[in-house]
């Protein structure tokens, strides 16, 4: 059986096809368009009208391309580039108007828990206790947990495309008092969250996401044509000699640097701080670069529950199907707010089932 993935990012709609059949999605293939959202994001994170209607014609591209290879209803999903735009509704509701395709708006401890789900399928068991960490465009995702499924999960407004705008717009290269200033930010946002983590004393911490892929190849590891199952590493102290060389470049000149692309040279600044204080304040020396995120999370769960309930908000979230009785749902919940404390119950974190009005 084939499944596909539908992911609008804050640089590209990506479209990936999978085989379904066995316990592992194999991919068979994958479609994607650049649209840049993120550089078009008007100050508060509105949404352009013409972008929205770029946005149409790229969903409608991919919901073809999607047929053409048997696939009719494609898990979609918009990450924190629409989650956050205060225009939300109007997107959500013109793409799925004039495409007839739902794009769901998952709350980001959920993109966490599933993006913690594909991290520890491809590391296995003999990781042991496993941090993951996943930078996007929009923001940066956290979890930890002992078994499949992590036992905290939060996601910051700490995305490489977002830091870029709101710290060095008009700036390229940015200043060092701007880059310090970024620095602190992500220091004060990621305080609650690096205490958690340096008490939890991960074994194995991954790394998911274009922009850890990216800096990894800067920092060394093997290119992407080697092959997904090529084990790539980075380390720290690397890191930190990334962060001194991309800050004394503009865009232009980053992206002559092995593994930073055109696209994403302008944010890759931002990114390589907010990998690298992050590692720093949670002591981490060094990190595993993993293919698997988001998108393969989706599929896993579909794989590993037999069906795909809890997608149209009619199943408990992953967490809940093992501590509820079968088929209880949690209460109904607010809407999701942004904070950095973490306390007791942060590891209960928000289910994609607490939001049936974002799940069109």
């Amino acid at each position: 059986m084939r499944m596909g993935v539908l992911d609008v990012g804050s640089n590209t709609v990506r479209l990936v096809i999978a085989e379904t059949d066995g316990a592992v999605p194999l991919p068979v293939h994958t479609a994607k368009r650049r649209l840049r959202l993120s550089d078009h994001v008007e100050r508060g994170g509105h949404l352009p009208a013409e972008q929205v209607d770029r946005l149409v014609e790229a969903v409608t591209a991919a919901r073809d391309e999607g047929r053409r290879w048997g696939v009719t209803r494609p898990f979609a999903f918009a990450t924190a580039i629409v989650r956050d735009a205060p225009n939300r509704p109007e997107i959500l509701g013109q793409v799925g108007a004039e495409t007839g395709v739902q794009l769901h708006v998952l709350p980001g401890e959920v993109e966490a828990e599933l993006t913690f789900l594909a991290a520890r399928r491809w590391m296995g068991w003999r990781a042991g206790p496993l941090a993951m960490l996943d930078i996007g465009g929009g923001s940066l995702e956290v979890a930890f947990g002992r078994s499949k499924l992590p036992d905290f999960a939060i996601s910051l407004p700490l995305g490489a495309n977002r830091l870029t705008r709101e710290f060095f717009r008009g700036q390229d290269p940015p200043s060092p008092r701007r880059t310090k200033v970024l620095r602190r930010h992500v220091r004060h946002q990621l305080r609650d969250v690096a205490a958690r983590i340096r008490w939890e004393a991960p074994r194995t911490t991954v790394a998911t996401s274009r922009t850890f892929q990216q800096l990894g190849r800067l920092c060394g590891a093997a290119p992407g044509r080697s092959g997904p199952f090529t084990p790539r590493a980075m380390a720290r102290a690397d890191l930190r000699a990334a962060v001194e060389r991309l800050a004394g470049l503009p865009a232009a000149e980053r992206a002559l640097l092995p593994g930073i692309s055109v696209a994403r040279s302008g944010q890759s600044l931002a990114g390589a701080i907010v990998a690298h204080t992050t590692m720093k304040l949670m002591g981490i020396d060094a990190v595993t670069i993993c293919p698997w995120a988001l998108r393969e999370g989706v599929l896993l769960r579909c794989i590993e529950d037999g069906n795909a309930d809890w997608w149209d908000g009619t199943a408990p979230s992953l967490r809940d199907q093992v501590a509820a009785p079968p088929r209880v749902l949690r209460p109904v919940g607010g809407e999701e707010t942004a904070t950095t404390t973490v306390s007791a119950t942060a590891s209960a974190t928000t289910s994609a089932a607490q939001f049936p009005g974002e799940l069109g």
